[in-house]
């Protein structure tokens, strides 16, 4: 099963790095297989430290900026208890994990992790239509460079329709976000 979610990591400077993640998770949440782009900063990250924090979240808006690197403000953390890293204060859970064994012979990366330890944040809140719609969105804003420009704007307003439909406060302030995004995009 995929699992969205959120990878917090360390910079080589200690500075926290977060982004968004698609782990495929083993059915008792014991291990679990990344696949980033050798490119990226989480990949970069693990592939030094070997350790970082999963997290589920139903926070949107922080998945949002997570997805296009717009985290302007890094949410409040607290220290790992287990690895090098940091704990999304906000998050409803944190699976901290180390890397088990790393296979870069492919175009994406394959980093199979082991987790180590489990917090409870807090409780889920749930998702309703409007944060799925978001997900989709902000995973769409991921791709843009690769979607013609009327696909992408179609592909927005029909999810947008969701949003109005269905969202609270802080659905509509992703889906804002993320419009304001693709406008900067060119799309």
């Amino acid at each position: 099963m995929i699992l969205e979610g959120l990878v917090t990591t360390l910079d080589a400077d200690g500075s926290p790095h977060v982004a968004p993640m698609g782990p495929c998770m083993a059915d008792d949440f014991r291990t679990f297989e990344l696949r980033p782009f050798p490119t990226s900063h989480t990949y970069a990250n693990l592939k030094r430290d070997r350790a970082g924090v999963l997290h589920v979240t139903d926070d949107v808006l922080v998945l949002a900026k997570a997805a296009v690197g717009a985290v302007d403000v890094f949410p409040p953390t607290v220290l790992a208890s287990q690895v090098r890293g940091v704990v999304l204060a906000d998050a409803c859970r944190a699976f901290e994990f180390v890397v088990r064994e790393l296979d870069d012979s492919e175009q994406r990366m394959r980093l199979r992790c082991e987790v180590i330890h489990t917090h409870e944040l807090r409780p889920f809140w749930g998702w309703n239509r409007a944060k799925h719609a978001v997900l989709e969105v902000a995973v769409l804003a991921t791709r843009l460079h690769l979607l013609p420009a009327i696909e992408a704007a179609d592909e927005f307003a029909r999810l947008r329709v969701i949003v109005d439909k269905t969202a609270g406060e802080s659905e509509r302030a992703a889906m804002a976000f993320l419009d304001e995004y693709r406008r900067g995009c060119g799309r």
